[in-house]
């Protein structure tokens, strides 16, 4: 579980810092696994309350683990199960208070509570992957938690187009 402080108080200063901080990360990088893995380790690192932090890409028709931090997750899910799978059904980006309350959730960890989802894509506009958040905290995120991490999602998609990288 990450306990790290958080940088910035302001949660825009910490999307900015994020946001920054990613696209260092990425910069002069052409290897998706190591751009994906770094990513995953710099959200668990300094968002709060996260207990899971990680992103799932599409192959063969399902989503398929990438690299992420937390404990062990569900290796494969399939199109329109659970929040990741609808976000990939639906191409939408998905804000849940409260997984209990989510019809058909996946518990890969019974420890989650809340989870965001927000879909990535390659530069032709096809939905190849996802970022997947989750806290033990009911609530812990908002539309505002998703406009702040939209910056971050914008840079990964901007180094996928200058890299011609289609698949993550």
């Amino acid at each position: 579980m990450s306990y790290s402080s958080p940088i910035c108080t302001d949660p825009a200063e910490l999307y900015d810092l994020l946001s920054t901080m990613a696209g260092g990360l990425l910069d002069g990088e052409t290897d998706s696994v190591s751009a994906t893995a770094n990513l995953s380790a710099l959200i668990y690192d300094l968002l709060p309350d996260l207990n899971w932090a990680g992103f799932y890409r599409v192959k063969d028709d399902v989503l398929v683990l990438g690299p992420f931090q937390g404990k062990p997750a569900c290796n494969r899910i399939a199109k329109g199960k659970g929040v990741c799978g609808i976000a990939w059904q639906t191409d939408r980006a998905q804000v849940v208070p409260d997984v209990h309350q989510f019809p058909g959730h996946i518990a890969c960890d019974g420890a989650s509570n809340s989870e965001l989802v927000i879909p990535i894509h390659d530069p032709s506009g096809k939905f190849c992957a996802l970022l997947d958040l989750d806290s033990p905290k009911i609530g812990r995120f908002t539309e505002a938690e998703l406009q702040g991490l939209l910056p971050l999602i914008n840079r990964l998609e901007d180094w996928m187009v200058q890299g011609n990288i289609y698949s993550l």
